[in-house]
């Protein structure tokens, strides 16, 4: 079921780039609060630190002084218990000077992540507002293509031929109706007669001529 639902979230974000980018900035900023809060016991703990590394420090001045002056006095059982709190101050405040040192550390680290992941959530912001307004444009350009091809000659032309060929149709039924009137037996019987009557008249003018040139022959004899 995760794999289903992370295949179908994929989709939508590919179709819907907006949530895409709104998921990752969520999570970004999730993140960057979570590791506010953690930064911030960071700090706290480095402070706490530094407040007690003050603290020693200053007991430590203090006895030291005060064992100058037990030493000047020449009190010497004194002398010897401030020198054993002294001791025991400097590697107290050796330890907490190293932890101070890592805490310090610790806290610059927290810090840079923190503005290093704000910078992150800023470009990706920037981002959204870039790559959604690239979107829109390229939507908006396939939407004018697509009313363009619809727009295009080729519907046009398209009816005009419908019409040249139902022009060829009306005038192929034409000379239809001619063929079929010259196939028509009435109309090949007159043809035959106009075809008779030429070859009677071509008959009877070849007889007269026949006529004339015996008629003519006769008178030379």
């Amino acid at each position: 079921w995760k794999g289903f639902v992370s295949l179908w979230i994929s989709d939508v974000e590919q179709n819907h780039p907006e949530i895409a980018y709104e998921n990752a900035i969520n999570g970004m900023v999730s993140k960057y609060s979570k590791l506010k809060s953690a930064t911030a016991a960071i700090i706290r703990r480095r402070d706490e630190i530094q407040g007690r590394f003050n603290t020693q420090q200053r007991d430590l001045q203090r006895i030291q002084s005060d064992l100058q002056t037990a030493v000047d006095t020449n009190q010497d059982d004194l002398s010897i218990v401030l020198i054993e709190k002294k001791n025991a101050l400097e590697v107290s405040v050796t330890e907490l000077a190293q932890e101070l040192s890592q805490a310090k550390g610790d806290a610059d680290d927290a810090k840079s992540s923190l503005v290093s992941i704000k910078s992150e959530v800023e470009k990706l912001k920037a981002e959204k507002d870039r790559m959604l307004a690239k979107v829109r444009s390229a939507n908006a350009r396939i939407k004018i293509q697509d009313q363009l091809e619809g727009l295009s000659v080729d519907a046009d032309v398209q009816a005009l031929e419908n019409v040249r060929e139902n022009i060829k149709n009306t005038i192929s039924e034409a000379n239809l109706g001619k063929e079929l009137k010259d196939s028509d037996l009435d109309t090949r019987l007159a043809s035959l007669r106009k075809q008779t009557g030429a070859s009677s008249a071509r008959a009877e003018l070849d007889a007269l001529k026949a006529a004339r040139s015996k008629k003519s022959a006769t008178k030379q004899m």
